[in-house]
């Protein structure tokens, strides 16, 4: 079995082993600062994402570059950093070594996971095949693909067929939450724009947007009355905001919502997550949703060289409420845990108890249009946007994805069009016709005059 080891004897340096290049790995690189250790950051993509934008790649308004930057480019002026692109498959707590998918271990004296969240389809893991979600960049290209081809197809198909073309414009969103509410009023705002200004056939009114959610209203999170607003919005978008619905069964052709089967083309999953497997692999006490519950300054129980943050840990804050899974709260506990790190290597007072600052709670439902909630004070509409755009701008990893990012959104704002409108990946039989149709060519007029009656 390959032993990947620092180059240096332990004895003389410490090994950290950070698993995972998200918001809390690299706030934990900051938070450990010039300590003198060899330090091995481990993930299985080589390039940091800004996941809250995913959203944004998937509905063409972005492009994958704009929201992500090489880990090695990130990191490259830190001393004794080893970078490896690699999945774990197990840690061996005792013999303080992680395993890798490639048959490599890494030893360590100090650990720290970070490795986020993933779809959780409670219980129904087939359904992904046709509900994606977008945890990752290649998650948010394949639903762009689904997305755009769904347009072409309806743009091409046979104008006869009104009930196949009505199944490609009909966009399915479950989840009520951030995700589901920006992903409904960006597929709403791309649909829109592009139907009225670039396709002959179809138009706005031929869109079907159907956003699903189990619970009794949007944004469980949120204040009801920023909840209620962001309703309104996507009303107002043309979205059929849907509560209390329980999705029964998701296929090939759509959805089934309590007794009624909406036929869809387009199914995008943002309902739940659930924690990596790091429980399982630190055999630790976890949640219902798979996070190891960790002591106060984020070390696992009995185990204080060990620490897990983010997404995959649970943790109170003072007034017993659970830390919420959002970037910020990644960040405040990888800096915590950093700093923690640092001091108990030069023999100092280390900070202790984890306590998270809530900086407030964003969503955005389209152009102009988001809400904010701060706890002593709430936004909705064009300020809550803007506030909103300015603080996804400041997450952003480097000046030059701020600055493309800022730019886009510049432009889009101005001229409504979204440049990334690629379909890429296509392979023989992608395309939703299995011919092509047979177009003939008649006076504008006619074909024009038929689609308005439909319309």
């Amino acid at each position: 079995m390959l032993k990947i080891s620092s180059p240096h004897q332990p004895a003389r340096k410490p090994r950290i082993v950070i698993v995972g290049a998200g918001f809390g790995g690299l706030s934990v690189i900051k938070g450990l600062g010039s300590v003198d250790a060899e330090i091995t950051l481990i993930d299985r993509q080589n390039h940091h994402l800004f996941q809250p934008l995913l959203y944004q790649v998937a509905t063409a308004a972005l492009s994958p570059a704009d929201i992500a930057a090489p880990i090695r480019s990130i990191v490259r002026r830190h001393r004794h950093m080893h970078v490896l692109l690699d999945s774990v498959c197990g840690i061996d707590r005792g013999r303080r070594m992680v395993r890798l998918q490639s048959g490599a271990t890494v030893d360590y004296d100090i650990l720290v996971i970070a490795t986020g969240a993933q779809h959780s389809y409670f219980g129904n893991d087939h359904w992904a095949e046709f509900a994606p979600g977008i945890k990752t960049i290649d998650d948010a290209t394949r639903v762009r693909r689904k997305i755009l081809l769904a347009l072409e197809s309806a743009e091409t198909n046979r104008q006869e067929n009104v009930a196949e073309r009505k199944e490609f414009l009909t966009f399915v969103i479950i989840g009520g939450g951030p995700t589901g509410v920006e992903m409904a009023g960006a597929i709403a705002e791309l649909t829109r724009h592009a139907t009225a200004m670039e396709f002959r056939y179809i138009t706005p009114k031929c869109v079907r947007i159907v956003l699903i959610e189990a619970g009794s209203r949007l944004l469980a999170s949120f204040p009801e009355d920023l909840a209620d607003s962001a309703r309104r919005s996507l009303e107002m978008l043309g979205v059929e905001v849907r509560l209390g619905g329980r999705v029964n069964h998701i296929d090939a052709t759509g959805v089934i919502v309590g007794d009624d089967r909406i036929k869809a083309a387009t199914v995008i999953w943002a309902a739940g997550v659930q924690a990596s497997p790091a429980a399982q692999w630190l055999e630790a006490t976890a949640d219902k949703a798979g996070r190891v519950c960790v002591e106060p300054d984020m070390s696992v129980t009995g185990h204080p060289e060990i620490f897990v943050i983010g997404d995959t840990s649970a943790i109170a804050r003072d007034d017993g409420r659970p830390v919420p899974g959002i970037a910020p709260a990644a960040k405040q506990q990888g800096l915590h845990v950093g700093r923690t790190i640092a001091a108990r290597l030069a023999g100092r007072h280390e900070p202790g108890r984890f306590r998270y600052r809530d900086f407030g709670t964003l969503a955005t439902i389209g152009r102009k249009r988001a809400v904010v909630d701060f706890g002593w004070t709430r936004l909705k509409g064009f300020s809550a946007w803007l506030l909103w755009s300015t603080a996804h701008l400041y997450f952003l990893v480097g000046f030059r994805n701020r600055f493309v990012v800022g730019m886009t959104w510049m432009w889009n704002y101005l001229t409504f069009d979204r440049g990334a409108r690629l379909i890429t990946g296509l392979t023989p039989g992608t395309m939703a016709s299995p011919q092509p149709p047979v177009i003939t060519l008649t006076p504008a007029a006619a074909p024009l005059k038929a689609v308005s009656a439909e319309r």
